[in-house]
C-alpha cells in the first residue's frame, strides 16, 4: 500500500494548487491527477450530478489502485464526500474540512471568514463544517465570482485585481476576523495580493491544508511512500488536454508531461 499513488480529481486545473502543495511537503508521494474538464463547472450542477461525476471520477482513480483519494473540487468536497466515504474503502480527504480544521487551530479570536465560489458560499458547507467542529467560532463569508477568471487569464497582480480584491473583501476589515480561509483551490495564486489588502490577517490557504491533512493521514495509518526519489506524476483529462496543460504551467510554474484524454 506504501507505494501506490494518492489519487487527486477536480472538475478541472484549481486542483492543480493541492497537487503542488502535496509535492512540497511530501514529495516522495506519487500522485494521479484527473481535472474533469469536459463537465466543468461543477457549481452550477445538482446535488445528484455532482454526487454522480465524483463517484465516476473516485472510480477512476481507484480502478489505479490509488490508496487515497483528495476531493479536490470545494462543490464536490461539500456535496459527494460523505457518499465516496461510504462507497470507497480507502481514506477520501477534502479540502473544506481541512481548511476549517487548520483555520480554528490558527485563530485566537475565533472570528474566521472565508471566500469561494458563489455556489460554495451558497452551500453554506464551511458553515457546517464549522459548527461540527467548534459551535463558538463565528464565520463570516464572501463569494468572489471574478477571482476565478482573473486567474485562468493569468491576471495575477495589477491594478484590476487590487481593486476587485477590495471590492469583495473590504467588509472583513470591519468584522475584525484574524483568519481567512480560501475557499477555491484557484485562490491561492491570489494569496499574496489578499495578503498585502488584509495585513495582520492570518490566510489559510486550503491547498496548504489539505496537504497537511494528507501527509498526518498516511503517517498515522503508515502508508508514507519511502521511495528515496522524487514522487512520479500522470495527468489525466476529460477534455482538452492542451487548454489543461497551458493553465497547469500557470498553476505549477513548470511544465508538465502530456496530459492522457480518457472518459473516466
Amino acid at each position: 500500500m506504501k507505494s501506490r499513488p494518492i489519487g487527486i480529481f477536480d472538475s478541472g486545473v484549481g486542483g492543480l494548487t493541492v497537487l503542488r502543495q502535496i509535492q512540497n511537503i511530501i514529495p516522495r508521494e506519487d500522485i494521479i491527477y484527473f481535472g474533469d474538464t469536459a463537465r466543468v463547472p461543477y457549481g452550477n450542477k445538482s446535488k445528484q450530478t455532482v454526487i454522480k461525476f465524483s463517484a465516476e471520477n473516485a472510480h477512476f482513480l481507484a480502478k489505479r489502485k490509488v490508496k487515497m483519494i483528495i476531493v479536490a473540487c470545494n462543490t464536490s468536497s461539500s456535496l459527494s464526500l460523505e457518499h465516496l466515504r461510504g462507497v470507497f474503502d480507502i481514506p477520501i480527504v477534502g479540502v473544506i474540512e481541512a481548511g476549517v480544521s487548520m483555520a480554528l487551530q490558527v485563530s485566537h479570536s475565533m472570528r474566521i471568514g472565508v471566500i469561494g465560489t458563489k455556489s460554495t458560499i451558497a452551500s453554506e458547507s464551511y458553515q457546517k463544517e464549522i459548527r461540527k467542529m467548534n459551535r463558538s467560532a463565528k464565520l463570516y463569508s464572501s463569494s468572489c465570482p471574478l477571482f476565478v477568471p482573473l486567474v485562468e487569464e493569468g491576471i495575477l497582480h495589477g491594478k484590476v485585481v487590487n481593486e476587485v480584491i477590495r471590492m469583495y473583501l473590504r467588509d472583513f476589515k470591519t468584522r475584525k476576523i484574524d483568519t481567512l480561509i480560501l475557499g477555491c483551490t484557484h485562490y491561492p495564486l491570489l494569496k499574496p495580493e489578499i495578503a498585502d489588502y488584509l495585513k495582520g490577517i492570518t490566510i489559510v490557504d486550503s491547498a496548504n491544508a489539505v496537504a497537511q491533512y494528507t501527509k498526518s493521514i498516511l503517517t498515522e495509518q503508515r502508508l508514507l511512500n519511502d521511495q528515496k526519489e522524487q514522487g512520479r506524476e500522470e495527468f489525466y483529462v476529460s477534455d482538452e488536454p492542451e487548454g489543461f496543460k497551458r493553465l497547469a504551467k500557470l498553476f505549477l510554474k513548470r511544465k508538465i508531461p502530456n496530459p492522457e484524454l480518457t472518459n473516466a
